[in-house]
């Protein structure tokens, strides 16, 4: 009977990904780091999907500007807090999924457990502090990140393996970035689109199906479709994922 529900509730995507691809999205763990508009919507499919366990962490409670783009959001609950509501909400979309929600920034102290728990981790916070804080646990614990960003009306997307591929601090050294986290100018249907690329980056990733953003970022601007793919190069003097000392090895180029 189990079997035969999940036959049905997967069965258009049993055509692309086969039984054997459904039972790796069954047995998955999913961190997803932020779940706003980009990292909400990438929760949403991978739980759609069938992944087997999503770690979710999000602090704060829903303002009424989150609700031009946080799919998992409610406006009747401004004011309070935001992981309850999103779990409310994915486990209405797929029972069969479990959750795990923490509501906390991502820091070194709290988050190293989480990331070591996880298959794949998902980048979708909206400062680099963070961001940079992910990456390195990332590096230490050894586990793939899919690093997903928007500003504007630009998407950019890239899947980082530590020890293989250039980190976050191999392209952009730690300090001084230049950020508005509070205030930075979102469509939601802009970061809606790169959360569903965020999605199907990791479904491919767990199923080994397509070719993933490895050794390469993919920008696009929405206006006008136009997109590229930047070859980027791991800096093996990087602190965080090479030996350490100066970065001027650190390379990204078209």
């Amino acid at each position: 009977m189990v079997q035969l529900l999940e036959d049905s509730r997967y069965g258009r995507q049993l055509k692309l990904l086969g039984v054997e691809g459904q039972n790796r999205l069954k047995q998955a763990t999913v961190m997803v780091a932020g779940i706003g508009g980009l990292g909400g919507t990438a929760a949403m499919y991978l739980t759609a999907a069938g992944v087997g366990k999503l770690i979710l962490a999000h602090e704060g409670v829903i303002h009424l500007p989150d609700m031009n783009r946080q799919v998992l959001m409610d406006s009747g609950r401004i004011g309070e807090e935001r992981m309850e509501t999103a779990l409310q909400h994915l486990h209405r979309i797929n029972p069969e999924t479990e959750l795990e929600g923490h509501a906390h920034r991502i820091t070194e102290e709290s988050s190293g457990p989480w990331v070591e728990a996880a298959d794949l981790v998902i980048d979708a916070r909206y400062d680099f502090p963070e961001r940079y804080t992910l990456n390195r646990l990332c590096v230490r614990y050894d586990r793939p990140m899919i690093e997903a960003a928007m500003y504007d009306y630009e998407v950019s997307l890239m899947t980082i393996v530590p020890g293989r591929t250039a980190c976050l601090e191999c392209l952009y050294p730690e300090g001084g970035q230049p950020w508005e986290p509070l205030g930075f100018p979102v469509l939601g249907a802009t970061s809606g689109l790169i959360g569903c690329m965020a999605a199907l980056e990791a479904v491919k990733w767990i199923t080994d199906a397509g070719n993933l953003f490895t050794d390469r970022m993919h920008r696009m601007n929405v206006l006008d479709m136009s997109s590229c793919s930047i070859a980027v190069k791991r800096n093996p003097r990087c602190p965080c994922c090479g030996t350490g000392g100066d970065t001027d090895e650190s390379v990204a180029h078209l």
